[in-house]
């Protein structure tokens, strides 16, 4: 409300001092005729200035706002990579009994093109995901969630996690599944029936990770070749990957 009371009395002051500035001109001048040339020309180039602001600066400026904060989102996806996402990715695609049919899709380098990108999304999102649970140390992976819940909070806080759909509906999964070894003080006698249970929170998150890694990787090789370089030698599909440069 003070908001807009502030807009309306600024619209005043404005349509004031034009009368005003008019007014003056008139006093120095005598010439109505001069002062109505000016007033319709300038009422004319009105819309055009609407035009230019609205359609073209307004965009731009939209445009500009709109990237700054994917900068800023991929940073929190990088982030959020370093600390949890490449070592749970490699846990839980490890124990995919048919990584390795499709693991020389993940296999990139710094001559992929975008298409190539989008055809191994494509072939992800039609893939059939499966977790072996039985391939996972359920207490290990417990472990290791339950001592990243902080640094995962912390990334929930960062008001441009809502720019990225696709990455909020990953940590909603992650947490869910983390919500549930929580609450499970022993993870070594399961009944049949909350292991699949399980299994199914771990598949959510191994489908929405792979895809959220392959965004990742594109942006990374087509803004950042030198951190592209670094994520490829430790890629968690790549079962010769090594930090080292050789």
């Amino acid at each position: 409300m003070q908001q807009r009371y502030n807009y309306v009395l600024l619209g005043m002051i404005l349509l004031i001092l034009s009368v005003v500035f008019h007014y003056v001109h008139y006093i120095l001048f005598q010439d109505w005729h001069h002062l109505l040339i000016f007033l319709i020309g300038d009422i004319a180039f009105v819309p055009i200035e609407v035009l230019m602001v609205s359609l073209v600066i307004h965009h731009l400026l939209t445009e500009m706002e709109k990237k700054k904060k994917m900068e800023k989102m991929n940073m929190v996806i990088g982030t959020f990579f370093s600390e949890v996402g490449t070592r749970l990715l490699t846990v839980i695609s490890d124990a995919d009994p048919g990584l390795d049919m499709i693991r020389k899709e993940f296999i990139m380098d710094n001559n992929w093109s975008d298409n190539e990108f989008r055809s191994v999304v494509k072939s992800m999102k039609s893939y059939d995901y499966i977790v072996d649970i039985e391939k996972i140390d359920l207490q290990e992976l417990a472990r290791f969630m339950l001592s990243k819940r902080d640094f995962l909070l912390r990334l929930l806080e960062n008001p441009n996690l809502l720019e990225h759909e696709t990455f909020t509906e990953l940590m909603r999964a992650v947490f869910h599944m983390t919500e549930e070894f929580e609450c499970r003080s022993e993870l070594s006698c399961l009944p049949a029936t909350d292991m699949k249970h399980l299994e199914g929170d771990i598949k959510r998150v191994y489908v929405q990770i792979t895809l959220e890694w392959l965004y990742y990787m594109r942006y990374l090789k087509n803004n950042y070749p030198y951190l592209f370089s670094l994520a490829m030698r430790t890629n968690p599909f790549d079962t010769n990957a090594s930090p080292i440069v050789s």
